[in-house]
């Protein structure tokens, strides 16, 4: 058989091209909207890629709309190594597609917040594993690494639809223990994770808030940190309104299941 006729087919028919041409294709796509601004603009925010090209987030999502989910290219693109071309794995690959051992192998390259926050926050929380790499990425040593754990946990506590107070409440107890660390990255990623979390319902947001007093007044720095942030942004009256009326909203709807009276 050719090697014309082995390639696979595309929907309309015509022979697509090869996975190593559909990356390089992504690849042109990328660097004709690098520029020197947004090269610039890695660095202010703390990311220190060597190889980046020098394309915003809004460019990039731009391209993933362009290309299309692929499960395939995605993993072309993670290969190269380049930044973007990494980010924009995140937006073209398919959850449903993605592997535990993948999600390991990805997320050992992490070596910016950027990379880490965007492929929890876009891909890795929309997967069947979600829930296990939280637990399983709790404690591990580079800090980037350990950031996962809980910027998947804030993730899913903004995205998952699915899962009850039980699950985030566990998270809570994750958050506690990690709230000590006191490398920039992971306080931080803890910090989200504690006011995400807290956000979810009144329950969970009465428990973070006892959580986030408690770590306030540690006599570690890293945890009162934690703390007074947590505390800051979920006693705020426009987050507790939210919070209420979203308590209110899930009653309805069990009284509607239930058959009650309003």
């Amino acid at each position: 058989m050719s090697a014309a006729r082995s390639r696979a087919r595309s929907p309309g028919g015509e022979a697509a091209p090869p996975r190593s041409e559909l990356v390089r294709a992504a690849l042109a796509q990328l660097e004709g909207l690098a520029t020197r601004r947004d090269r610039e603009n890695l660095a202010r925010f703390g990311i220190t890629e060597k190889n980046a090209l020098g394309v915003s987030m809004a460019s990039i999502q731009k391209v993933a709309k362009r290309v299309g989910r692929s499960h395939a290219l995605a993993e072309g693109l993670w290969r190269t190594g380049v930044y973007e071309a990494r980010m924009l794995a995140a937006f073209v690959d398919e959850p449903e597609k993605v592997t535990s051992a993948q999600m390991d192998r990805w997320w050992r390259d992490f070596d910016s917040w950027g990379l880490c926050d965007t492929l929890c926050f876009c891909l890795f929380d929309r997967t069947p594993q979600a829930w296990a790499k939280v637990e399983a990425w709790r404690d591990a040593k580079g800090e980037h690494q350990k950031r996962a754990s809980f910027a998947l946990l804030a993730s899913l506590a903004g995205h998952d639809r699915v899962s009850g107070d039980a699950p985030f409440a566990k998270g809570l107890r994750f958050v506690e223990r990690a709230a000590g660390d006191d490398r920039n990255f992971v306080k931080k990623g803890v910090s989200w994770a504690l006011r995400s979390i807290g956000r979810r319902s009144p329950a969970l947001h009465q428990e973070a808030v006892a959580l986030a007093r408690r770590l306030a007044g540690s006599q570690v720095a890293a945890a009162r940190w934690v703390g007074r942030d947590g505390l800051r942004d979920l006693l705020r009256p426009a987050v507790a309104g939210k919070v209420r009326a979203r308590g209110a909203r899930q009653r309805t709807k069990d009284r509607a299941r239930g058959g009650g009276a309003p």
